[in-house]
Order: structure tokens, then C-alpha cells, then sequence
């Protein structure tokens, strides 16, 4: 690690905002990043829900669902994502696959659940 990676690797990030433009970190040191969403095309790929599913770690954020890593480094480093093409395509299909495959469980779910039955969903 460089100098400069070495002063900005304890910074940890505080809270996180994915709108459909732009990713917005607040650091615990009082800054806060905001770059865009473009930059990481697994979460402009993301839902709403996949987006608003994430863990702040001692360096950076974790989307499992969209399985994206991001460091504070690299959001102060003014990193884009350095995903190849091919991998973001194969990533592309298979989270169109597993989609489909929730809203067909999901469909599944709702058609056998008792009449009356409200807040069924999990």
C-alpha cells in the first residue's frame, strides 16, 4: 500500500445512499463521496432492494445480493469499477436468472396461499 493508501485505509465509511444517479458514502471522519452510479454497473443493474442491502466494513461496502465490492480508497481515488465486459455480462445473466427464479417462487407462493391471507410474502 502507498502513502496515501496508507492515510486513508482507517477511514471507514458510516452510512450509505444508492439513488438511481449516484452512490453517496458518508466517511466516519466527516466527508462524504458521491460518485456515479454509473461507475458501478452492478448497482446501476441492481434493484432498489438489492441496493439497500449492504454491509459497511472496516474498509469499504459489500452488496451481496449484487455481489460488489467497493473500497473507501477507491471512492477517494476516484476508482470506476474495473470489471471486464465478458464478467459483467456473465454476471448480467446470471442475476437475470436468479430474478426470474424469485419471481417465480414468488408467484408460486401467492397462488397457494389462503384467501384472506394478507402479508404472506417473506
Amino acid at each position: 500500500m502507498n502513502s496515501l493508501g496508507n492515510r486513508i485505509g482507517h477511514i471507514q465509511p458510516k452510512s450509505v445512499v444508492v439513488t438511481d444517479d449516484a452512490l453517496i458514502v458518508d466517511l466516519m471522519d466527516g466527508r462524504t463521496i458521491s460518485v456515479p452510479i454509473l461507475w458501478y454497473p452492478r448497482l446501476c443493474h441492481g434493484t432498489p432492494q438489492e441496493r439497500g442491502h449492504f454491509e459497511l466494513g472496516l474498509e469499504g461496502i459489500h452488496w451481496p445480493d449484487l455481489d460488489e465490492d467497493i473500497s473507501v480508497e477507491a471512492l477517494l481515488m476516484g476508482e470506476k469499477s474495473g470489471e471486464s465486459p465478458h464478467s459483467l455480462q456473465r454476471w448480467l445473466d446470471e442475476h437475470a436468472c436468479r430474478t426470474q427464479q424469485q419471481i417465480a417462487i414468488q408467484q408460486s407462493v401467492d397462488a397457494y396461499a389462503p384467501a384472506g391471507t394478507t402479508n404472506f410474502r417473506r
